[in-house]
């Protein structure tokens, strides 16, 4: 807030201005916008049927399960071993898989590099399809086909990842500069050295980054396969929970998150030495 009280100007105006952010219409504009959400809140709210004496009790209800829990098993790692190694292998093999079939479609997904509208659109549908499903409905599918097992786990966790690592990949070949590509074009050269001399040395970087943090997320998310008989610790986790055994619960619950830092810290290290 000012006044003009010497100068040329001092004449045009005896009076102060008042500055504000937002006009009459926006202002009117917003609080409608803030009604309307605050109103699909409660509606939201009003939806899901919520048992109270359940909530309240909660606290309780924890500290109940977290005294039986205590102290974790220690005899119980001689069984829990062999599973987290399981669940270790079958997020490494998936990821391994998905890093074959998604550099493919990444590539035909991309606009500036795709052969045709017929390979941009299939590639673009197998990573939406992939990316739309989650992993575990991936898991129950698959052990449906497949049978229990390890098996289902790896091909779940690879169908997963098709989707998010080639979406990912395709967006930095769309994103590369396209210098080096028109001068290899200019000069004559095939496709394949094209690909192998312009695009490769372009996307790389991103792909190792990609395929490092999707490995990362599969060792996080294998560790619930189990649960739906895909392999894994999730299944003894399971087990566990079914039979009463809180001590045993609380053990496999620490060898999750100790693989789960163990993941953190592989992927930290060979980030800082591939990126």
């Amino acid at each position: 807030m000012s006044k003009l009280t010497s100068g040329p100007l001092s004449e045009l105006t005896n009076e102060s201005y008042h500055w504000e952010r937002y006009t009459y219409k926006q202002k009117v504009s917003r609080y409608l916008a803030l009604f309307v959400v605050a109103g699909l809140l409660l509606w939201t709210f009003s939806t899901i049927d919520v048992f109270w004496p359940w909530v309240w009790s909660a606290p309780e209800e924890i500290r109940d399960m977290v005294s039986r829990m205590m102290p974790p098993n220690p005899y119980a790692v001689p069984e829990i071993l062999p599973v987290l190694i399981e669940t270790i292998n079958i997020a490494t093999i998936g990821t391994l898989f998905a890093v074959i079939i998604s550099l493919p479609v990444a590539y035909f997904g991309a606009r500036n590099v795709s052969p045709n509208k017929i390979t941009l659109g299939i590639a673009r549908l197998i990573i939406v399809a992939t990316r739309s499903i989650n992993t575990l409905i991936w898991a129950l599918l698959f052990v449906a086909i497949l049978g229990p097992g390890p098996m289902a786990g790896v091909v779940a966790i690879g169908f997963r990842s098709i989707g998010f690592m080639g979406k990912l990949i395709g967006e930095s070949i769309e994103e590369m500069d396209w210098g080096p590509v028109e001068a290899l074009q200019s000069s004559g050269s095939s496709r394949g050295h094209i690909i192998s001399y312009a695009i490769v040395p372009q996307v790389m970087p991103t792909f190792w980054a990609v395929t490092i943090l999707r490995w990362d997320i599969n060792i996080r998310e294998s560790t619930v396969l189990g649960m739906v008989g895909a392999g894994g610790i999730g299944m003894l986790f399971q087990v566990a929970i079914d039979l009463f055994r809180w001590n045993d619960v609380s053990m496999v619950l620490v060898s999750i998150v100790t693989v789960v830092l163990f993941g953190e810290v592989v992927t930290g290290l060979v980030r800082r030495k591939l990126i």
